[in-house]
């Protein structure tokens, strides 16, 4: 007994190792999704600063989390060996002749993919692609933070496939179905999910459900700089889906104490008047959402940029007498070899003489400025830098 007990522990070690990219030295890899939903405007909201058609859902991680303790955030989290199962082949059985499971191709050249999405999965032993396995981590991630699943039935897989086959680059795939399961059913399995994550996958084959991989997309790639929220840092892919309504939401009882549907601007407002408290990455792709006040512009605008691709951004700390710079990758400041910057001091001159700026101006932790003048790569846009109230289609 005491032999086969050591086999199964072994295997259970060797299990959590397996499809993880031990070759990361600072970061866990991990995934996350911004989820913006419609909302009915009042017959004068379009005379008033308050003119998006749509929400943003936003949870609060608990004052005992190890990470960003009290921090508003999107859904997401770490992902998980059974986000890289070989079992998803079942389940995504027939779009498994499809590159990537029917994913849209993206342009962007291998050699400046981020390492999260470039990485050979086969290589660590997973034969789930690394777009497909954080999808499915950002999907179970928001299932078990928020109760928000989004799926596709098997009743309506071969409709997909077809759409799939003869879609454009530009074509829009429907997002089926949310949260239109029984809720007594969601429930359990959602308990069940948060006790253990390889559960989603029992979950998909009992419900005969797929994960809706195909409505999320690229959007971002960010890691957390060294000393920051904690020990634990994040090589986290953002994804982007937006929803026609607002679905049924509840928080987990658990790593999240309430959550919350705003609009960007309403957000951006209410951490600089210091009600609520973000990331600078929430606070970046918030401003970048500023841009479009309606629905249909967001969803057309991520659903044809996220064919281009993205940049891994890995924040460097400058630090000041008072106050302290976070560059980003094109800033004049930022150095040659990010992989290996953590936090320097300077003695930068005030005289504005840098001519490249992509950076934060990070005074406490409520009070955060941009400063931005270069051109997005990626066919990616530039936040909004203020004032956040009101919305500016480009």
């Amino acid at each position: 007994m005491v032999i086969f007990s050591s086999f199964v522990f072994a295997l259970r070690k060797k299990r959590l190792c397996f499809n993880m990219n031990t070759g990361l030295k600072h970061w866990k890899e991990a995934a996350t999704l911004i989820l913006a939903a419609g909302h009915k405007l009042g017959a004068d909201s379009f005379s008033t600063a308050h003119r998006f058609d749509y929400n943003v859902l936003l949870l609060k991680r608990s004052p005992k989390s190890g990470f960003m303790p009290n921090a508003y955030v999107f859904p997401g989290g770490m992902a998980d060996s059974s986000d890289f199962s070989s079992e998803w082949l079942d389940i995504f059985k027939a779009f498994t002749n499809s590159h990537n499971f029917g994913l849209r191709n993206v342009q962007q050249p291998p050699e400046t993919r981020p390492p999260i999405f470039a990485t050979d999965r086969l290589k660590l032993g997973s034969p789930i692609p690394g777009e497909v396995a954080f999808r499915i981590c950002a999907l179970r991630e928001t299932f078990e933070e928020s109760g928000v699943l989004l799926f596709v039935s098997k009743d309506e897989e071969m409709s997909l496939l077809e759409s799939l086959k003869d879609r454009r680059t530009t074509d829009e795939v429907k997002h089926y179905k949310v949260n239109e399961l029984c809720s007594s059913e969601l429930s359990r399995w959602r308990t069940l999910v948060n006790q253990n994550p390889s559960n989603f996958i029992t979950m998909c084959k009992e419900l005969e459900v797929l994960p809706n991989i195909w409505a999320l997309h690229e959007w971002a790639n960010w890691l957390t700089p060294v000393g920051r929220y904690g020990v634990t840092r994040f090589d986290t892919a953002f994804f982007i889906c937006c929803l026609d309504q607002t679905p049924h939401t509840l928080q987990d009882h658990k790593e999240i104490e309430r959550f919350q549907w705003s609009t960007p601007s309403d957000v951006l407002r209410s951490y600089q008047a210091r009600e609520l408290w973000i990331a600078p990455p929430q606070f970046y792709e918030l401003g970048r959402m500023c841009r479009f006040p309606a629905l249909s512009g967001l969803q057309s605008f991520a659903r044809r940029r996220s064919a281009d691709g993205c940049e891994q951004w890995l924040p460097v700390v400058i630090l000041q007498e008072d106050s302290y710079i976070s560059v980003l990758p094109g800033d004049q400041l930022y150095p040659s070899n990010s992989s290996e910057a953590t936090t320097t001091e300077t003695t930068m001159g005030q005289d504005g003489s840098e001519t490249a700026l992509h950076r934060f101006l990070i005074s406490d932790p409520y009070s955060t400025r941009l400063q931005i003048n270069i051109t997005p790569k990626y066919n990616h846009l530039l936040p909004l830098v203020g004032p956040f109230d009101s919305g500016t289609n480009l």
